[in-house]
């Protein structure tokens, strides 16, 4: 299943990982006992909005099963030196649970195998892949002096501030975990590939973790969920450079949300790459900080309430269904490709895909052609 996919982590949680795993793939059999006690952990999670019953969920996962190679899957991380860990394993960040029923069920691990730091040593530094000079300096004199005072930065891996987080990081800590990079995609490939000896020297010093397993593709959508394993292994997220809609947004929005600190970093009101920095500020959703000091002041007990978030304008991507997103992550962008085709890809039942290609379709994010479909110039 796809992160956050409330039906399967609810799954697991009231039958256990194995019986869960019996009944997504059919080898075990469930009644409606069981489908109640589903809809009843949903509700207290809120996610009854997408809850279409088991039967629903099973077709979803079908077309997955096929491929499913856990043997394979933990020889790659052997042949790495890297290796599985799950809820109540010695390595496992307890800080995690307080994602609730998002919390992942299980992390693949590439790095230095030692107790990550807990949330109020960790601090994430966020922001746009296309920094400025002024967001790369800002960047890397905050990570570097974070790193001298023992904090340990969490960040994405991505181009631009992250790449600048994890660079300082390692430049300034004499501690043993000076960075964590959360992975969009598998651990098994470093992404995005420019970032490799730096992702790297992050696995060497440091840990590389993702959600997902190895041979796993870095989609938008899984971006956008890995964005909340960054923010709640930290006690502060503090977003240096962002435009008005932008990615590291979403993770101070996961932050809040956990009702930890958000810090922003000001720019000059004539650039773009601080827009959504700015919004945050004035939305009252972040707390101005201009060096390491204010940002390890968040990090204290006095620093954990902040106001609640503010909604921000809408794109056509907000108004997707889960569903959709992720179906739309499965569109090639060139070429075209079947329903079959997409079922695999998407991990959605048939008629999932041929109802959700129909919405695209008429959003305009997706195009027929030649009986096969693609991703429109217009889904970005």
């Amino acid at each position: 299943m796809e992160p956050q996919d409330s039906a399967g982590l609810a799954l697991v949680q009231v039958a256990g990982a194995l019986d869960a795993l019996g009944i997504a793939t059919g080898q075990l059999s469930y009644g409606p006992a069981l489908e109640q006690e589903l809809t009843g952990v949903l509700a207290e999670h809120s996610s009854t909005a997408s809850w279409a019953g088991l039967g629903a969920a099973l077709k979803r996962w079908a077309p997955r099963v096929p491929d499913l190679a856990p043997e394979r899957d933990l020889a790659t991380m052997q042949r790495l030196g890297g290796q599985l860990i799950i809820p109540g394993d010695d390595l496992w960040p307890d800080q995690l649970g307080d994602l609730g029923i998002h919390e992942p069920i299980c992390l693949w691990w590439r790095g230095v195998e030692q107790e990550l730091p807990a949330a109020a040593k960790s601090i994430a530094l966020v922001g746009s892949r296309d920094s400025t000079s002024y967001g790369a300096a800002v960047t890397g004199d905050l990570a570097y002096a974070l790193a001298q005072r023992g904090f340990t930065v969490v960040s994405g891996g991505a181009y631009g501030i992250d790449a600048h987080a994890h660079r300082a990081a390692l430049a300034g800590s004499s501690e043993s975990m000076p960075t964590i990079a959360v992975m969009a995609g598998g651990v098994d490939r470093f992404y995005p590939s420019g970032n490799e000896d730096l992702l790297r020297a992050v696995a060497n010093q440091g840990a590389v973790l993702a959600e997902v397993p190895p041979g796993s593709a870095p989609t938008r959508y899984r971006f956008l969920q890995r964005n909340r394993l960054i923010a709640a292994l930290a006690s502060v997220t503090v977003v240096v450079e962002a435009r008005w809609r932008s990615g590291a947004l979403n993770t101070a929005h996961h932050a809040e949300s956990l009702g930890r600190a958000v810090g922003a970093v000001p720019g000059s009101v004539h650039s773009a790459n601080s827009a959504g920095c700015h919004r945050l500020l004035r939305d009252g959703g972040a707390i101005c900080v201009t060096d390491a000091g204010e940002v390890a002041e968040l990090a204290a007990p006095s620093g954990d309430f902040l106001p609640d978030p503010r909604d921000g304008s809408s794109a056509v991507h907000d108004g997707l269904t889960l569903e959709d997103l992720i179906l739309l992550d499965a569109l090639p962008l060139r070429s075209t490709s079947s329903v079959e085709k997409l079922c695999t890809v998407a991990g959605l039942g048939p008629e999932a895909v041929r109802a959700g290609l129909g919405r695209l379709g008429l959003l305009g994010l997706a195009e027929s052609r030649n009986g096969g479909w693609k991703r429109s110039k217009n889904a970005g």
